[in-house]
Order: structure tokens, then sequence, then C-alpha cells
């Protein structure tokens, strides 16, 4: 373990989901490309970028294995699943035996997944619909815990033992959903907690209620794995205070887990209507009291999987302006400092996927070379020529190389 210099400040940036193809529709510019980013571009010519592979091979793209990657710690050791992480975030006590599930509220019409988020359902219709299938299926071992909007958890504490395939819902948008059922042992439970979902919702208040906006037809579930282990932070890189702000309940979980404070911004929330100038001010604020800031920003996603290229250029610029700003403003009062953006993992306006292909990172402030200086984007990450092949090593470069 090295200990990082007395005073030194660290700030990490993720605006998730923000890395992408280039697109017709842009003139064969990606959203970064084409969004006005002077604080990004900032970071990336006073210092230095390149790309790095988050998504290790045999794993689904996704933020659980990403950001447990970009922080440090290796998927193929660490990853237990998705849904155990977000049980951390609500300290939802689990017994070895336990098994946790993520419950997403989804769209499905005529057989096809039209939107993994039911429109971006609202908690208290959420906590609503689960609370009422609860009632209905009054199931020995099985018990619903509502999170944020459309992601929620179902955790199961039995003998049932499960070697289920399970898909996310947002990787199959406009796709039948009847090859990506769970599948293997202890499916035909889930399948059935899905189906009498869908009975249950299709004619309740909650559903009549949602004109104009996508209903919340059933349950997807997915994502399901036993409660992990993390070192803590401070043990492995030696970083004594770090602080987490995100406004989805897998970042928390993993700041819970590796020893770090949560910190809340009214008005924060996954999607485009968040509180960037609120985050971005609190991100500032926090760097008093904690050694390392890391500040996530989920609306470029939730955008990208809307195939919404509007918004997802207005997200990034939102987080550029009201965030980035203000955070380097912030770190440039201390003597030394260093600051990290980069989104978790590519998601794709033409696919409405994540995608699989390293991520452009940038790093600048204390001692870091400048060897390739050049706006951010995806093509000049690769043009750098610097490739951190496993995403796991790029926390200790950020904090003791570069």
């Amino acid at each position: 373990m090295r200990i990082a210099a007395v005073g030194m400040k660290y700030a990490i940036i993720i605006p998730d989901g923000a890395a992408d193809e280039p697109l017709a529709e842009l003139g064969g510019r990606t959203p970064l490309e084409a969004a006005n980013i002077p604080n990004m571009d900032r970071v990336a010519m006073q210092g230095r970028q390149g790309l790095v592979r988050t998504v290790p091979e045999g794993f689904e793209s996704g933020s659980d294995v990403a950001t447990m990657c970009l922080l440090g710690y290796d998927p193929k050791v660490y990853h237990t699943g998705r849904a155990p992480l977000e049980a951390a975030a609500q300290r939802i006590a689990l017994a070895p035996t336990d098994w946790v599930f993520r419950c997403n509220l989804v769209t499905v019409i005529d057989g096809i997944m039209k939107d993994h988020s039911a429109g971006g359902i609202s908690n208290a219709d959420a906590r609503r619909l689960l609370a009422d299938l609860a009632h209905d299926l009054k199931l020995p071992g099985f018990e619903f815990f509502p999170g944020v909007s459309y992601r929620n958890l179902l955790v199961y504490r039995g003998s049932e033992t499960f070697n289920v395939t399970t898909k996310p819902p947002h990787d199959i948008p406009e796709q039948p959903i009847a090859g990506y059922l769970p599948a293997g042992q202890g499916s035909e439970i889930l399948r059935r907690i899905m189906d009498r979902s869908r009975q249950l919702f299709a004619d309740h208040p909650v559903t009549r209620s949602r004109t104009g906006r996508n209903p919340a037809t059933q349950v997807w579930l997915w994502g399901q794995g036993k409660a992990p282990s993390l070192p803590k932070f401070k043990d492995r890189f030696g970083i004594a205070s770090g602080c987490m702000i995100s406004g989805v309940d897998l970042l928390r979980g993993l700041a819970n887990l590796m020893g770090w404070d949560v910190h809340e911004v009214e008005g924060m929330t996954s999607f485009h209507d968040t509180n960037y100038a609120g985050q971005g001010r609190e991100t500032a604020a926090m760097l008093d009291k904690y050694d390392l800031v890391f500040s996530h920003i989920e609306a470029p996603d939730e955008a990208s999987h809307q195939a919404d290229w509007k918004t997802k250029i207005a997200a990034i610029e939102h987080i550029d302006k009201h965030i980035v700003g203000p955070v380097l403003a912030k770190l440039r009062t201390f003597p030394q400092w260093r600051i990290l953006v980069m989104p978790d993992h590519p998601t794709n306006i033409a696919t409405r996927k994540h995608g699989y292909a390293p991520t452009l990172f940038a790093i600048c402030g204390s001692g870091v070379s400048n060897p390739t200086p050049a706006r951010y984007s995806e093509k000049n990450a690769a043009a750098s020529g610097h490739v951190i092949e496993h995403g796991h090593e790029l926390m200790e470069f950020f904090l003791h190389g570069a």
C-alpha cells in the first residue's frame, strides 16, 4: 500500500455511459465530440487521456462491474452480482445463504421489451406496486425492498437453491422477452413472480393513472447474487477518507462496502431532471472534508438507453458546466490535487445498450505529465496510445502514477 501525499485532494467524476460511437445524426461525431465541454477538454489538454477496459472478458457490461473495476477492485475476485451491491446501499442484512435479485419495473407490450424503466416511474408509484404484489403473492422467504424509481430488490431467505441465467432488461430493448426469461434451477418461481405481476399490474390504479407515459406492466428479475465482501479502500490505497455522491443505489452500495461515506444532494436523481448545479456545489464542498470525492451522474446513460442523443448531449454539457467546472475551480485552491473524468462504460445510442469497448479517461493535476494534449474524446483517447487493459489497475495509476 502506498500512502498519498499529505494534503493531496482527489476528485473522480463519472458521466455514466457518456462514451459512445459516431452517429450519422451528428455528422459522424460522438455525443462527446458534439458537446460543448470546455472543462472536460481542459482536464484532457492539461493532463493526459487514454483508454481503459472496465468490463473484463466474460462479464456483462454494466455499472456494477465497470464501477467496481475503476474503483480498483477486480470483478473476477470481488463481484458476486449486481443486486447484492444495491442491497449494501440499503444496508439490508444478508446471511451467507440469502439470495438477492434486482427487480426492475418494466414496460413490456405484446411480448416486446419497450422500456427497462417503466417511463422513469416515481418512487411512490413503484412502492405501491411492489407492496400490492407482495401482499398478493404471500411467498414464504421472499421480501421486496423498494429502491429508486424502477430499481428495486427482491430478497430470498430460505432453502431454495438458485443456479439461474438472467438478462438485464436494458440489454434487450425492442426485443421479444421470451428468449430472455430466467432459466435454470430455481427459475420456475422467478417466472411465477413475473407472470403474477403482469396479471396484477394490468388493471392496477397506478397503471391506469399513467396516461401518456410508459406503464409498469410487470417486474423483471435479474442481477442475482449473494453478499459480497470488499477490503476497505483505505487499506488498499492509503487514502484516509472517501465520499460517494450518486443518485444510484448501486454506487452507494459500493461506497458502504469500501468504507466510504455517502453524501446526499437535494434534487439528485438518475435522470436528466437531476440537480446538476447542486451536485457540483456539494462535490466541491465535500473536498474540504474528504481526501477523495467520487461524483457519479447517471443521466447520459439513461438518455442512451432511450436512444435520445439530444438529451445525452445536454446531460454531458450540464455535467461539464455545473460539476466538472466548479470542482476544477475548487481543486485549484489546494496545494496538491488530481482529477479523473471518465464514463464507467460506453452506452451506445445506436443499440440502446451498454458497450464493451474500452472507455476513455482523462487525468490532470499535480505531477501529471502531458504527452498528447488534445480535446476530450474517444478518438483522441485512442490516438494517445495509452491503454490500461486491466481496469482495476487504473486507480493506482490515478492516485500514485500518471
